[in-house]
C-alpha cells in the first residue's frame, strides 16, 4: 500500500472531489470512499478496507480487475515501445485482435461481419450503427423500446427511454419512436402485434424505420429480459418490412448472459451489433460495430474519430478472447448464474413482505422492489464491504453484476452480505410500519 500512495493521499477525505469535480459525478456518491487498489473481484480503499465488487465497472470488467495475463501482455507491449495511438492505421496489435476475433468468435458461430472501430465507447458504437442504418436504407426513423438505454450522446439519447437522461439533451430528440418492450404491456400481451399494427397502418403517424435497436436484456432499464420467442419474432418482423435489426450488446455482450453474444440463445443474426465495455478486456476504452458485409457502404473517412485506434486495448482484448476458445467459460458463467438465481430466489422467499421479483439471466440478475428499498440496500451493502448498484428508471432494482471470473468463494461471500442487508432492511421497514 505504501508504494501506491504517500501521506498526502492516505486520508479518505473527499474534499478535493467536492471542490473541483463537476456535480455530474454519480457513482462516487453511491460509493463514498477513495479507492487505491484492485485485483480480481476486490477493491481496496486508502484506509485498507476491502470491498467485493458486484458492479464490475458497469460491465466493463467482465474479466475482473488487473487480470494477470492481460496485465503481463500490456506491460510487455509498453516496455517494447509498442504503438499506443494510431488513428485507424494498420498496426500489429490491431491485426492480432482482428485475427483472433475472426477465428475464435465469428467463425465458430458462422457469423460473417465486417468490423468497424468507431470512437472508444458504447455510445460511439451506437451512433455509428444508427448513422449507417440511415445511410443504407435512406430512411430517418429508428425504432427503440421502452426502458431502453443506449448511451448519452444525442443520437443514442434519442433511442433511450429514461426521461431524466433524455431531459439532459437540452434539445428535441427527433427521428425515433419508442415501442413497448417484451412484457411492458403485461405478461399476456404480445407487443409485437401492437408494433406491427403501427407499421401496417398508414394513419399511425410512424414512417417505416431504417432500423430497430434492441437490448436482449435491458440492464440499466431494470433487468428486463426479452423472451427468445419475442426476439425471434422481432427479427422476422424486421426482415419482412426490410428494417435493419441492431442489437446493442454493449453491456450484455462478452459473456454477461453466458454466451459471448447475448443473442446466441435465440439463433437470430442481427444486421448490426454494437460492442464496447468488456470487449477491451482490461477496462481500457474500446468499441466495435459489427455489420453484415453488404451494409458496409461507408466512404473512407465518412465516420471517424481520433481515438478509434486504442492499441493498448487491442492487446488486452486479444488476450481476453482466449477465454472463448472453447465452451468451458460459458459453462462456468451459467453455473455461477444458477448460483445467483438460487440465492436471489431464497432471499425473495425469506422476505415476502418486500414483494421482490427476481429478474435476469446469467451473471446479470437482480431483484425488483416496489419502493426505494434498492437504494437503501445498496447503501447498507457498501458500508458492509459490497459494491452493488441499482437499475431501473426509478432505481427500483438491486443489480448483481460481478466479474465473470469471480470464484465461488467470493460470489458466495458477496451474496451473503447482500442477503443480510436485505433482511435487515426488511426488519427495519417492518419496525417503521409497526410504529405507524
Amino acid at each position: 500500500m505504501t508504494k501506491l500512495i504517500n501521506q498526502t493521499h492516505a486520508s479518505n477525505d473527499l474534499l478535493i472531489f467536492d471542490n473541483l469535480e463537476s456535480e455530474v459525478r454519480s457513482y462516487c456518491r453511491s460509493f463514498p470512499t477513495k479507492f487505491i487498489r484492485s485485483s480480481g473481484y476486490q477493491l481496496w480503499d486508502v484506509e485498507g478496507k476491502v470491498y467485493i465488487d458486484f458492479f464490475a465497472g458497469a460491465g466493463a470488467l467482465n474479466y475482473g480487475h488487473n487480470h494477470p495475463e492481460m496485465k503481463k501482455k500490456l506491460i510487455q507491449y509498453l516496455t517494447e515501445d509498442g504503438i499506443s495511438h494510431s488513428l485507424d492505421m494498420a498496426t500489429v496489435a490491431k491485426e492480432i485482435f482482428l485475427t483472433k476475433f475472426r477465428d475464435i468468435i465469428l467463425k465458430p458461430r458462422e457469423l460473417n461481419y465486417k468490423i468497424m472501430f468507431p470512437g472508444p465507447t458504447g455510445t460511439n458504437s451506437v451512433e455509428s450503427a444508427l448513422k449507417l442504418a440511415r445511410k443504407v436504407t435512406g430512411r430517418q426513423t429508428i425504432m427503440s423500446f421502452t426502458n431502453a438505454f443506449h448511451g448519452m450522446t444525442l443520437g443514442s439519447l434519442s433511442v433511450t427511454g429514461n426521461k431524466f437522461k433524455r431531459l439532459g439533451a437540452g434539445v428535441p430528440l427527433n427521428h425515433s419512436v419508442s415501442m413497448p418492450y417484451d412484457g411492458y404491456m403485461g405478461k399476456d400481451v404480445n407487443s409485437l402485434s401492437f408494433i406491427e399494427s403501427f407499421l401496417n397502418d398508414s394513419g399511425s403517424g410512424i414512417s417505416l424505420p431504417a432500423a430497430v435497436i434492441v437490448e436482449t436484456l435491458q440492464g440499466e432499464g431494470g433487468i428486463n429480459i426479452a423472451s427468445n420467442e419475442w426476439l425471434i419474432g422481432l427479427a422476422k418482423l424486421c426482415k419482412h418490412y426490410e428494417i435493419l435489426l441492431i442489437v446493442d450488446d454493449v453491456q450484455m455482450g462478452c459473456g454477461r448472459t453466458g454466451s459471448f453474444f447475448s443473442f446466441e440463445r435465440t439463433g437470430i443474426i442481427p444486421d448490426i451489433v454494437c460492442l464496447s465495455k468488456s470487449i477491451g478486456g482490461y477496462g481500457l476504452p474500446m468499441a466495435i460495430t459489427l455489420m453484415k458485409p453488404e451494409l458496409d457502404l461507408w466512404e473512407p473517412g465518412e465516420h471517424n474519430g481520433t481515438f478509434r485506434g486504442n492499441n493498448l486495448a487491442f492487446v488486452t482484448a486479444a488476450q481476453a478472447l482466449d477465454y472463448w476458445e472453447n465452451s468451458r467459460f460459458t459453462e462456468e458463467i451459467e453455473a455461477k448464474g444458477e448460483m445467483i438465481r438460487n440465492a436471489l430466489s431464497e432471499i425473495v422467499i425469506s422476505v415476502p413482505e418486500l414483494n421482490g421479483e427476481v429478474r435476469g439471466l446469467g451473471m446479470m440478475q437482480g431483484i425488483a422492489f416496489e419502493n426505494n428499498i434498492a437504494q437503501k440496500i445498496s447503501a447498507l451493502a457498501f458500508k458492509r464491504g459490497l459494491i452493488v448498484e441499482t437499475s431501473g428508471t426509478d432505481s427500483e432494482v438491486i443489480k448483481i453484476m460481478p466479474p465473470l471470473t469471480i470464484d465461488h468463494i467470493g460470489l458466495a461471500a458477496g451474496l451473503r452480505i447482500l442477503s443480510d442487508c436485505i433482511y435487515d432492511i426488511a426488519v427495519e421497514n417492518n419496525a417503521l410500519v409497526s410504529k405507524l
